[in-house]
């Protein structure tokens, strides 16, 4: 029964994985399968980020081998986001958890309906005037800290601010966003480690299943294009938002 368990963390890795890449909320399935292995909320966040920064890694070489090199830009981004990180990891056991789920679920409406509303600015991206590029960097700082703090669905808020704000299209947006988290969980892991929030050998089993799924994830949205990613992200929106708001 032991051994069952792990191949099911595997398999809900796999699913996670492709998510994640392609959208995200791959962590709303992960972390309730971490808690089934007897592990509590803390340790169970901890060890999934164990998963989260070995997929992301894998993705962001997928994507750069298919010659979707955003690279530069996603580590002059990746720097406010890891500050962030750092901030929503030790404040973590200071909020009201279910508030903030809630704040983010109503981010999460007003995606899908944008997503449905304004179909080619996902193909395209939109971009703020260069004279007010610099709000960029607040922006990922904000969303580091959230991502620091559940990581749960910040793939989502990754997305909506390369798009909006940087102007990316939703390949290039990806590529960018794996890069970013990839950077930004190695700091907030390590604060996991320090305080004995990591279970390695759940951590690992994830891992290879979330690897897996990124594979699959980054060939999919380089085969399919623009186009189809959009319509999995909107289908992982919708199911995120109703996950936040149960």
């Amino acid at each position: 029964m032991h051994y069952l368990l792990y191949l099911a963390v595997y398999g809900v890795g796999v699913i996670a994985g492709f998510m994640n890449v392609l959208a995200g909320g791959g962590s709303m399935l992960t972390l309730p399968m971490l808690a089934v292995l007897g592990l509590d909320v803390g340790v169970a966040n901890g060890t999934n980020r164990v998963a989260i920064l070995l997929q992301n890694i894998v993705a962001a070489q997928q994507f750069k081998k298919k010659k979707v090199n955003v690279i530069k830009r996603s580590l002059i981004l990746a720097i406010p986001a890891t500050l962030g990180a750092i901030v929503g990891s030790l404040i973590a056991v200071q909020m009201n958890e279910e508030l903030f789920k809630r704040i983010i679920g109503f981010f999460f409406i007003f995606l899908a309906i944008f997503l449905v509303w304004k179909p080619k600015v996902w193909e395209k991206g939109i971009g703020l005037p260069k004279n007010m590029r610099w709000l960029s960097y607040f922006i990922f700082f904000g969303v580091g800290i959230y991502g620091g703090f559940i990581q749960a669905g910040v793939g989502f808020l990754f997305i909506l601010s390369l798009v909006l704000a940087e102007g990316m299209d939703i390949i290039k947006t990806n590529a960018a966003k794996v890069t970013i988290i990839a950077l930004y969980t190695v700091a907030s892991l390590i604060i996991f480690v320090m305080n004995g929030k990591v279970n390695w050998i759940a951590g690992l089993t994830l891992a290879v299943g979330n690897i897996t799924g990124a594979v699959f994830g980054t060939r999919f949205a380089i085969l399919k294009g623009a186009k189809w990613v959009r319509y999995v992200l909107f289908i992982a929106v919708v199911l995120s938002t109703i996950k936040f708001f149960s």
